[in-house]
């Protein structure tokens, strides 16, 4: 409630005294950090600092064992736009001094349709930071524009590398038969906005009216004030009870049998830049349905599910109609286990980690060598 009547500058002030001890004591560590002359990457103390490896830091642990060494002696720092270390400005800097080179992976930014009167708050940290970097890592082509128009553009050196999968651990069931009966429906991921979860369930309720029947599992954090509640209430007014599956929370470990367990992934959100959980169900064999905005044009092909026409809107959300999701999921029902091997293959011609660590040791080799 404090956030809808104290401006967004002084939440910020407020926030600065109160993680004053947290702060302080990483600004001390800051004297420890040396450079390192080989290809040794340091990411801030990220996966260290307490906090849960989850989101935008947990493609840094593919990273760390590939290219990690010690956190106070390094020739590269790495830092992600969603997950970026404590005292990141203070960071940079002292990096900067020390000639370590810093490679910025940039996810998306905030605009009004989503972050309304508080996407400067937002963005100004970012902004500073990615412009100090000595590479840019665009999560999509839309990352790269998004940044472009709320950041700035710049002419630092940069790649388009899209998030990775561990295609071992992200796997189809070999074992899985498309029966249709029921068809397993998931929606997954930080669901930011009610209007995300409603249309799924409005989708739901469509396709069993239509005879189809499906049952549909959401999983992962509502961030709306009252979600649960919300979301309950909403099954009940539909008439969904009994078809209906809520997973509050699941970890990274869960995930894989979690998207085995299911036949498609229904991913509405509107102009999502990179997400990685459509990657994840891909490489699980589940066809995506969703919306044809943001990063997913560039990662949903058509032959691996559905998306839905929409409008680049930065100042109006525009996500789809339940109507629009289940009909997109009817048109995919024919030949669904053919769009589950088209999903899969994408998965491992474009997203494997492999690979990514591969293009990330490129960028490294040619930072050092500059």
């Amino acid at each position: 409630m404090l956030s809808s009547v104290i401006p967004w500058q002084t939440r910020e002030r407020i926030r600065s005294v109160l993680e004053f001890p947290a702060r302080r004591a990483a600004r001390k560590r800051l004297a420890r950090i040396r450079r390192s002359g080989d290809l040794s990457v340091g990411f801030g103390g990220v996966l260290d600092d307490g906090r849960p490896v989850h989101g935008g830091a947990v493609k840094l642990l593919p990273l760390r064992k590939a290219f990690g060494g010690d956190e106070e002696a390094f020739g590269i720092l790495y830092a992600v736009s969603s997950s970026p270390p404590q005292v990141a400005d203070d960071l940079f800097a002292h990096c900067r001094r020390s000639g370590i080179k810093i490679v910025w992976n940039q996810n998306g930014v905030a605009y009004p349709a989503w972050a309304g009167s508080e996407s400067e708050r937002f963005n100004a940290p970012m902004h500073e930071l990615r412009d100090a970097a000595d590479f840019i890592v665009y999560q999509s082509e839309f990352c790269k524009t998004s940044a472009a128009k709320f950041l700035g553009h710049r002419e630092t050196p940069s790649s388009i590398l899209y998030n990775p999968v561990d295609l071992e651990v992200f796997c189809p069931d070999r074992e899985k038969t498309f029966s249709g009966s029921p068809l397993r429906l998931l929606a997954a991921g930080t669901h930011g906005t009610r209007d995300r979860v409603t249309s799924v369930l409005e989708a739901l309720r469509t396709l069993r009216k239509g005879g189809i029947e499906a049952v549909l599992t959401v999983a992962g954090q509502f961030q709306w004030p009252g979600g649960e509640k919300d979301f309950a209430s909403e099954i009940v007014r539909l008439g969904l009870q009994d078809a209906v599956r809520r997973v509050a929370r699941f970890s990274q470990s869960d995930a894989p049998a979690l998207y085995r367990a299911h036949d498609l992934l229904v991913h509405p959100k509107y102009m999502d830049p990179c997400p990685t959980v459509v990657l994840e169900a891909m490489a699980s064999g589940l066809p995506v349905v969703g919306s044809r905005s943001g990063g997913m044009p560039e990662i949903v092909s058509p032959a691996c599910g559905a998306l839905i026409d929409a409008p680049q809107d930065w100042d109006i959300r525009h996500t789809p109609s339940g109507s629009d999701l289940a009909a997109a999921v009817a048109g995919l029902l024919p030949n669904l286990p053919e769009f589950s091997l088209a999903a899969r293959r994408n998965a491992e011609a474009r997203f494997d980690v492999g690979k990514w660590i591969e293009a990330h040791g490129r960028v490294f080799c040619g930072l050092r060598d500059s």
